[in-house]
């Protein structure tokens, strides 16, 4: 009997917290089936998820570049974490078995297109970008959490569905690494790091961080600081200064006493010719605009955070501008398979810290109001032993 069949017992049924009313803010908890795990996918028992501001943009329906609404029912949530207890056909073969401890991504597979003489891992066209360290651009992706089942929010005690490829889109996490650390760097970690890693900055060399308080924020600031050697300069709302200092930001700039034209001017005032590289982690135009009067010569404005409603041009990008002191503008999705496990790495060895707090499935609703009115520091945590 092959092992792919073989899975402890797992229930018909379980709680999963889904967008009732996707366009408002609203969790309901409810039984869901429990999906089986088809050819290349694996079945995960999840312990913990992070709380991601995309499952807020997803159940809002704020997103106007997502091809379709929210479906009504949509299980969130790509900051997945927990155990493997069963194999669908052929999922052995990306190197995985039961009882791996195992995160899953926004990207919850990749190359699904496939030659059926090549590689597992090998789209049909080549160059592709999954084929190149690019799986968050890959044109045959899946999300999870948005019109795939999501997997974080059900609890301890049951199970979600994840993809599993070649390899396994599945990334392993170290037994040794709390949950509650791992969850954020399968999503703001990963995130982060891939921008920081096209920044163009060198170590030692001054980088901003816009949106430095928040969930993307405070990782990025500490895996800026502790992980890459850059120096931080964090942008954000007063009262989240505490925690941007406590991730590892040498400076902090309380966006409150600043309009459009001086916080250019405070940046410089601080590094001397202003940064290398400033890294938008806010889904806000006004910070986007903002940004590039912070730059020195041949510095690079990094986009990651998605601004909500209709679509906004960056403001002063002007060409000549851009030309004159040959600044570039460069987007950051999530990052690869790679950077995943290199992130983890980072947490494994105690390289990033930042601010994080766990709660339970009933204080999901609370979590994504808070949210939506900026008020969330650092990164929560979904614990399902507490849900």
């Amino acid at each position: 009997m092959s092992t792919a069949n073989v899975a402890p017992e797992v229930p018909t049924t379980h709680k999963a917290c889904v967008y009732d009313k996707p366009g408002t803010c609203s969790i309901a908890i409810r039984d869901v089936p429990t999906p089986a795990p088809g050819p290349n996918e694996v079945l995960v028992k999840l312990t913990h998820s992070g709380i991601c501001h995309s499952d807020h943009g997803i159940m809002m329906n704020s997103w106007k570049t997502l091809p379709v609404p929210t479906k009504t029912g949509q299980v969130g949530g790509h900051e997945g974490l927990g155990h493997i207890v069963k194999l669908g056909e052929g999922a052995e073969k990306a190197g995985v078995k039961i009882g791996d401890r195992v995160g899953i991504k926004w990207v919850s597979s990749a190359a699904t297109v496939r030659k059926p003489e090549a590689r597992a891992d090998l789209c049909v066209l080549l160059p592709a970008p999954c084929t190149e360290g690019l799986e968050g651009l890959c044109f045959n992706q899946r999300i999870s959490g948005y019109y795939t089942p999501g997997n974080s929010h059900l609890r301890q005690e049951q199970e979600a569905a994840a993809r599993a490829n070649s390899p396994s889109y599945v990334t392993p996490i170290p037994e040794s690494l709390p949950g509650e650390l791992a969850a954020p760097m399968l999503c703001a970690g990963v995130t982060t790091y891939s921008a920081l890693r096209k920044c163009g900055a060198s170590p030692g060399q001054w980088v901003v961080i816009s949106g430095a308080g928040g969930g993307l924020g405070t990782v990025a600031t500490s895996l800026a600081a502790r992980g890459m050697g850059f120096r931080v300069i964090g942008i954000d709302m007063p009262g989240k200064k505490e925690s941007v200092l406590e991730s590892g930001a040498e400076h902090f700039i309380d966006l409150t006493q600043f309009d459009d034209a001086s916080i250019g001017k405070e940046v410089k005032k601080l590094t001397g010719l202003g940064a290398a590289a400033v890294i938008v982690c806010t889904g806000n135009n006004r910070a986007y605009g903002q940004a590039l009067s912070m730059l020195r010569f041949s510095g690079t404005l990094v986009c990651v955070g998605m601004p909500t409603g209709e679509q906004v041009p960056i403001a002063n990008a002007f060409p000549s501008t851009l030309v004159q002191q040959g600044h570039r503008i460069v987007a950051s999705a999530v990052g690869n398979r790679r950077e995943a496990i290199d992130t983890l790495d980072m947490a494994t060895r105690g390289v990033v810290k930042f601010p994080v707090r766990t709660v339970g499935m009933s204080e999901l609703q609370s979590v994504f109001e808070d949210m939506g009115e900026g008020k969330i520091t650092g990164r929560v945590v979904l614990d399902f032993s507490s849900a």
